[in-house]
């Protein structure tokens, strides 16, 4: 099988500014920083890489949080990585991705914020179901696709931000 990326941390100084804008609870986040587990393969089959929480996460039905996952990708050139909910979690409560897919280009490693993963999800429950996951389980899954261009494609902009920065 092909080697197509690399997971590694951001530093801590942009996971710091990323957990408090986006959290800011008063967590040690030196702990929380500490304790980042880097995605994994559940299984030698498994096509997705889990990613785990940095922190218990509690959401009642409609509740959302962005996840910081102090996670960034060195994706190859010619491939992209796909972030989806775990499927468990999204049948069970409904969980879903606020923007339905991520997708992580290979040029967002170089991003000003260092390519920073960070993963909105909402409890979409139907039964009015309260999801808890706990620090340290998968709630997320990330899959490196290939990807074609067009023939007449002439793209020759470079990404200078982060998150949702090629549309502006």
């Amino acid at each position: 099988m092909e080697k197509v990326a690399k997971f590694e941390k951001v530093s801590f100084e942009q996971y710091e500014k990323d957990f408090n804008d986006r959290i800011g609870d008063g967590k040690d986040i030196n702990k929380v920083y500490e304790d980042i587990i880097s995605p994994k393969r559940a299984t030698v089959g498994s096509a997705g890489y889990d990613f785990f929480a940095p922190i218990d996460i509690t959401l009642a039905p409609n509740e959302t949080i962005t996840v910081p996952t102090g996670i960034r990708a060195k994706i190859n050139e010619g491939y992209v990585l796909l972030i989806f909910p775990r499927s468990g979690l999204g049948f069970k409560y409904r969980l879903q991705l606020d923007n339905t897919v991520g997708v992580i280009d290979a040029d967002y490693y170089g991003a000003k914020n260092e390519g920073h993963i960070l993963v909105k999800i909402t409890n979409d429950s139907k039964e009015n179901k309260t999801l808890t996951i706990p620090k340290g389980t998968g709630f997320a899954q990330g899959i490196f696709m290939p990807f074609g261009i067009t023939v007449d494609d002439s793209t020759s902009d470079i990404r200078e931000g982060g998150m949702g920065s090629t549309t502006k």
